[in-house]
């Protein structure tokens, strides 16, 4: 169920959107598109994950129309994706052909291709950097110029384009299983609404949609006591996919004549969980399963929480909520708990009035 503004007075209502304008405007400074791009990379890959929408433009402009308003920028943003017609499907994509920028295993210390910190603040004191208050254009043009120079351009023969998965080193000792590729069209939830049971197709796109904090919460809550044992980050991986469509003048299977449409970035996550199995003659033995996120963007804490939910869905225990789909999948996206939070909000005259007069009549009869 999703709620939308409805009709009310006509005047107040244009009266309270020129007070929104003004609220944005009255500090006489006008945040540029390109300044929010720019500056504000986590707030974007936020709002692009959540919408399901890969424009960084789009979600910049979303963004300065809303005032930084995340949820709000979402809606906006996934009212808009519902206007675009679906000329093209992409092909399907290998994410062992990422192009890394950041990868790193919890699970082993020692992996093909090294650890790859790149860009985070995991290793950062999180402490207020006063002198940003002071940080001028040319103060940041020459320290780019200067960090450009000493690394980025410098020769470098690195292949950081099909680095191996470290979820193979554990498929060689058959401690993982190795599965079939399930090539059934993944269903489409903004297509076709959710029935339950659901498929993992389903759970995935909605576990990538959802709102960052309330899968981070339902993750945490497992983690913690809910439904999953302790997993450990098997890979971490931040970079960018090449994506292509088929040839759109004639059908051929040659790879040779897809089309190259662009690249997105993404932060993939493969946790190993240990898991519990019946043996022969009854003995109980350990096995590991995966949890899988993957999220656009820089979203890390997302995507390994989503892993976490996406093996409490995969393998449920009764005994938990996080295991229970409903819960989950209907109480984590945005733009549907927000809305029915904000209509509460709207006019609940009749109903209301009913409540009192029964709370009346009641204490009328003591």
């Amino acid at each position: 169920m999703g709620y939308v503004a409805v009709k009310g007075g006509t005047i107040a209502i244009e009266e309270s959107i020129k007070k929104l304008k003004y609220e944005r405007l009255k500090g006489n400074k006008i945040l540029d598109v390109e300044d929010i791009r720019c500056g504000m990379r986590g707030l974007i890959d936020q709002v692009m994950s959540e919408s399901s929408l890969y424009s960084e433009e789009l979600a910049s402009i979303a963004i300065k129309q809303t005032e930084g308003n995340s949820e709000e920028a979402v809606f906006v943003l996934r009212a808009y994706r519902s206007t675009l017609p679906r000329k093209h499907y992409t092909k399907i994509v290998n994410t062992a052909n990422m192009a890394v920028e950041r990868r790193i295993s919890a699970s082993f210390k020692d992996i093909i291709g090294g650890q790859i910190l790149g860009a985070s603040y995991d290793y950062t004191h999180r402490l207020i950097d006063f002198d940003l208050s002071n940080e001028t254009i040319e103060d940041a043009l020459n320290w780019v110029r200067e960090f450009e120079t000493q690394y980025i351009k410098k020769e470098d023969n690195t292949e950081l384009g099909k680095l191996p998965k470290v979820v193979d080193y554990l498929r060689k000792e058959g401690l993982i299983k190795n599965f079939e590729d399930d090539n059934r069209e993944p269903l489409d939830i903004t297509k076709k609404s959710l029935e339950f049971p659901s498929e993992r197709s389903e759970r995935l796109q909605i576990l990538t949609r959802g709102q960052a904090g309330a899968v981070t919460s339902l993750g945490y809550a497992a983690l913690r006591a809910y439904g999953a044992s302790h997993p450990t980050v098997g890979e971490l991986r931040v970079g960018k996919l090449d994506l292509y469509i088929d040839n759109p003048l004639y059908s051929d299977d040659d790879e040779e004549d897809d089309f190259y449409i662009g690249d997105i970035s993404v932060t993939e996550v493969e946790s190993f969980i240990p898991n519990i199995v019946e043996k022969k003659q009854g003995e109980k033995g350990l096995e590991f399963v995966i949890g899988y996120g993957i999220c656009y963007g820089k979203n890390e804490t997302k995507a390994i929480a989503m892993s976490i939910l996406d093996n409490c869905l995969e393998n449920p225990d009764d005994r938990y909520p996080t295991s229970d789909e409903e819960f989950v999948l209907y109480h984590i996206d945005s733009v549907e708990s927000t809305g029915f939070i904000s209509h509460l909000k709207l006019p609940h005259y009749v109903t209301f009035q009913s409540k009192l007069d029964s709370v009346r009549k009641t204490r009328k009869g003591k």
